[in-house]
């Protein structure tokens, strides 16, 4: 549904990929989307014209930056916050882009922990001399669901005098430099940092997977463009763009693998018409 809508909404605005007019598309956007755009942008500049300047930032921090008035072409962040913006008329929700879950790092060449189980995951926590994650008072999706995760589990308060909280960006740097013996943060944020070694995604039962969401600014300055970037990243041709970035398509399934890696292995269950 949401692919029929782009291409109804370019019919509609009579844009195509290629344009004769060249625009900067100023993009704000979760940081972990931020390395899957920045992976297509020269191709999408190739094929459109069109250039991307992209800002990131927490969801919660981006959210009220556009509350305020901040001005953007296209936003990527979570559905909710797309759902609070666009009934705030600032937003024109456009359709989910990707998910990603939360893993766990080391640092390079250190031990790392079993956390193939609830019970083992845990004890790795509990074990550990230091651990970080995203503040959750700084709007990261992340940090929000771990703090909260910690309290259900029973071990936010052995955790909290060991527990070293980043306002933004990527927990790796704690963990590169030593500040932090393991960190958890979304996939895509953390999988591919240097000086750390990635153990795995949480245990199943407790994975929690953020989408995220693309939203048109109801004052575009490049509309054209923002429609043709949109356009863009729905197309199936991104999915394993976003698997070489720690992501998934928005309608997937992970087949398990033994170990703590991610599956290699996965299928698309696209919806029905989307």
């Amino acid at each position: 549904m949401a692919r029929r809508l782009i291409i109804l909404l370019l019919a509609c605005f009579g844009v195509s990929l290629a344009t004769a007019r060249a625009d900067d598309v100023k993009v704000l956007t979760a940081g972990a989307m931020k390395p899957v755009l920045l992976a297509v942008a020269d191709e999408f500049q190739k094929v459109s014209g069109h250039t991307m300047s992209v800002d990131n930032d927490t969801v919660g921090a981006l959210t009220k930056r556009i509350a305020g008035g901040a001005a953007f072409d296209l936003a990527v962040l979570t559905p909710a916050a797309n759902e609070e913006l666009s009934k705030a008329g600032k937003i024109m929700r456009a359709g989910d882009l990707a998910r990603v879950g939360i893993s766990v790092i080391v640092k390079a060449g250190a031990p790392q922990p079993d956390i193939s189980t609830l019970a083992a995951f845990k004890q790795a926590l509990l074990q550990a001399k230091s651990i970080a994650y995203i503040d959750p008072a700084s709007g990261g999706s992340s940090g929000i669901y771990l703090a909260g995760l910690f309290q259900r589990l029973g071990i936010a308060d052995a955790l909290k005098p060991k527990t070293k909280l980043k306002k933004g960006g990527s927990t790796a740097d704690l963990v590169a430099s030593g500040e932090a013996e393991l960190a958890l943060q979304q996939n895509s944020e953390i999988a591919f940092a240097p000086g750390v070694t990635l153990v795995g995604p949480l245990p199943a039962e407790i994975q929690n997977y953020t989408t995220y969401a693309a939203g048109i600014s109801t004052k575009p300055q490049s509309p054209n463009a923002a429609l043709a970037l949109v356009a863009w990243l729905m197309r199936p041709a991104m999915a394993p763009v976003l698997q070489a970035k720690g992501m998934l398509p928005p309608f997937v399934s992970v087949i398990p693998k033994s170990g703590h890696r991610f599956s290699e292995k996965i299928m698309l269950q696209q919806k029905a018409g989307a």
